[in-house]
């Protein structure tokens, strides 16, 4: 795979196999870095009577849908909660290092902090925002000193800005449902296609079960910043067990009278701000990066959140795959107990990809870089693991044990369910963004499905190949 593609026009991939439904398939893909999409091949070849302008022979590899990661707070000495003067180009050099490798697409996340920094720092569409509505008790490593409550959806306007909640910039927020107002205020989040995560909260499993009754759809990082698990009251691990009963009457909720489902089109997305989260800047020539801002599959819908499985209560659920925020057997516990919702993240942070040793953090302590761990100077708390999203899949094969197309499903398919943007991320069909990796190490005949880790060698971002 060493021909240059930065022309091409029509890619065809052969003699691979592709990640559909969870299941590896043999067959063939085309892709178009005009569109920026995969082609019907029959109708395309047939049809069209079209030939590729390069044809790619995977040699028995993995073509899989580039990898989502839901939550990402940084990499390689950039934040995304710290307002910088360069943020702009920063953040376009720490894109090239997630789309090498494989993440195509993410949501930045802004962890607790002053509103001045959500609402400056907020040019980034399509954060996630983690706080500042948390449980004191459950902070983490945030800082306890910014933490707010919320009585009313003024409360939350003033934290993140009035505009960032209504027009797309904030796509995933975390928050304890349980404290002050908040669980009254979770429709008003879904109903501006909002994603309302459960997270750094002592919520019991009445409280967690209530929250998600009343519209949230997700569990950021389970089991990790909340209340452990009881036999008597799980918490909110509980809600993976069984489905929460619905009530006998419509929960209200108080009207809005902001405009649902905005549409973002990608006229917002040329200005000088860094571009939406959900189409990660590439390492093509800037002549290049015009053609694919032109392009359609960079509009967004925002869809109101749903569940994994829309008779079901139980949400979609984050897990640190890393082998230190979560034990092999806690994971494989929480994986098993409803497979449908779980989703692999890494939380990574800034100093992933930095050398070992003592930095800086946003709340004005120290943080402690050993090895992949990254914890509190002072507290020894564990404030992240320096792990990359394809780490993650193969240390969840070896915990659970699970094929690798299920296990690929955690950081494509599924995420992008999650955030309503399944009819263009998350997939090979035709239509879909060309958002394209290529994964080694697979083995071949009955080694196929294997020990063996996954390695990226390969991607491609809205159909032009970025490494």
């Amino acid at each position: 795979m060493s021909q240059s593609q930065a022309q091409a026009v029509i890619t065809k991939f052969v003699n691979g196999y592709l990640l559909r439904n969870g299941r590896l398939e043999t067959g063939d893909l085309w892709i178009s870095s005009e569109t920026g999409r995969i082609l019907n091949s029959q109708s395309t070849f047939y049809a069209s009577h079209i030939k590729p302008d390069v044809t790619i022979d995977l040699g028995g590899k993995l073509l899989s849908p580039g990898l989502i990661d839901v939550q990402l707070n940084g990499g390689h000495g950039f934040d995304f909660s710290i307002p910088d003067d360069d943020f702009e180009k920063k953040l376009e050099d720490t894109n090239r290092r997630f789309a090498k490798a494989g993440v195509t697409s993410y949501l930045p996340t802004v962890i607790s902090a002053n509103p001045d920094v959500y609402q400056s720092g907020a040019e980034s569409l399509g954060a996630h925002v983690e706080g500042p509505f948390l449980a004191p008790c459950r902070n983490g490593i945030h800082n306890k000193t910014v933490l707010q409550h919320a009585e009313t959806w003024s409360d939350i306007q003033r934290v993140y800005g009035a505009d960032n909640l209504s027009n797309g910039t904030v796509r995933k927020v975390t928050a304890a449902p349980e404290i002050a107002n908040m669980i009254n205020l979770i429709p008003e989040f879904t109903s501006r296609g909002i994603v309302f995560s459960i997270g750094h909260s002592d919520a019991d499993l009445a409280q967690a079960s209530s929250a998600v009754i009343h519209g949230a759809t997700m569990v950021t990082h389970m089991f990790n910043a909340m209340r452990p698990f009881g036999h008597r009251d799980p918490g909110i691990f509980g809600l993976l067990g069984s489905a929460p009963s619905r009530p006998s009457t419509p929960i209200s909720s108080r009207p809005s009278s902001h405009p649902s489902s905005p549409t973002l089109h990608s006229a917002q997305k040329r200005s000088s701000t860094p571009r939406s989260s959900l189409s990660i800047t590439s390492s093509i020539s800037e002549d290049d990066t015009n053609v694919l801002c032109d392009s359609p599959t960079l509009t967004t819908h925002l869809h109101k959140p749903t569940l994994p499985d829309r008779a079901s209560l139980r949400p979609y659920f984050g897990l640190i795959s890393d082998g230190v925020h979560l034990s092999p057997a806690s994971l494989k516990i929480a994986y098993t107990s409803f497979p449908a919702g779980a989703i692999l993240v890494t939380d990574a942070l800034s100093f992933a990809g930095l050398p070992d040793g003592e930095y800086p953090w946003t709340n004005g302590t120290t943080i402690i870089k050993k090895g992949p761990e990254i914890r509190g100077k002072d507290t020894g708390r564990l404030a992240g693991v320096a792990i990359s999203l394809i780490e993650c899949v193969n240390n969840f094969r070896r915990f659970t044990g699970v094929p690798v197309g299920e296990a690929l499903e955690t950081v494509t398919s599924r995420p992008a369910r999650m955030l309503g943007v399944e009819d263009r991320k998350g997939g090979l069909e035709a239509g879909m963004d060309a958002d394209l990796i290529v994964l080694g190490g697979l083995g071949e005949g009955a080694e196929l499905d294997g020990e063996g880790d996954l390695r990226v060698e390969a991607v491609w971002k809205f159909g032009v190949r970025l490494s």
